[in-house]
């Protein structure tokens, strides 16, 4: 594969950027109301969502920065945000609409040695669609980001594919089974992990976490 195909698919959110603007649907994201379900399933990854202490949470994909907007409309006020974005022109939104937040523009593929590490890192919607890859290029992609991602998290990670169990299947939209992404999981990154399929949409997240975590301390099985 072009090691930089996968740029295809930042081209393609800059489209929907350039024809929707700063909404859900300029960040392709078809159905209003499911975004902030995406949201609250992302956040979940946060094992102890009450601490009065401050976590760090880096948005990877963070687009115009709408889960900064849904930490601030929920109230959430531990959670320090930062975005990163291979898009200049999302990042640059981003960094008027929050001027006192960090922002960072890089491919980590490419190198990331300036980028600090996180308590926890969340992916939402980087691995929904594949565009023109096939799939085994977007899943050499995926195993090649989530890799190194997960280098820059503390605790743990957060990320959403589309699901094997659908009516039907997209050809632009990854659909990655639960065995080969357990696979991966377990042989390169950690065996401590949990796969939710729970939420009502056609995708499914997974955490994936440094250290064992009790369930009881999962704010969303409380």
């Amino acid at each position: 594969m072009d090691e930089k195909k996968y740029l295809g698919i930042v081209s393609h959110y800059e489209s929907c950027l350039a024809i929707h603007g700063d909404t859900h649907l300029g960040v392709d994201w078809p159905k209003a109301q499911d975004v902030e379900t995406r949201y609250r399933v992302m956040l979940d990854v946060i094992t102890n969502q009450s601490a009065a202490a401050p976590v760090s949470l880096l948005d990877f994909g963070c687009g115009t920065a709408h889960l900064e907007e849904y930490i601030f409309k929920m109230g959430i006020g531990n959670i320090e945000y930062a975005g990163l974005d291979l898009s200049e022109k999302f990042i640059q939104i981003c960094r008027n609409k929050f001027p006192a937040n960090r922002f960072y523009c890089l491919d980590v593929l490419a190198g990331a040695s300036d980028l600090p590490k996180f308590d926890y890192v969340v992916l939402n919607g980087v691995f929904t669609e594949k565009r023109d890859l096939s799939f085994d290029e977007m899943f050499s992609y995926f195993k090649r980001l989530i890799m190194r991602v997960f280098e820059k998290a503390e605790i743990g990670i957060a990320f959403n594919v589309m699901s094997k169990h659908v009516d039907w299947e997209r050809d632009d939209l990854f659909h990655l089974p639960f065995d080969s992404l357990a696979t991966f999981l377990q042989q390169e990154l950690s065996r401590h992990f949990v796969i939710r399929n729970d939420y009502g949409l056609y995708e499914y997240t997974t955490y994936v976490y440094r250290q064992p975590v009790t369930q009881g301390n999962l704010r969303w099985q409380r």
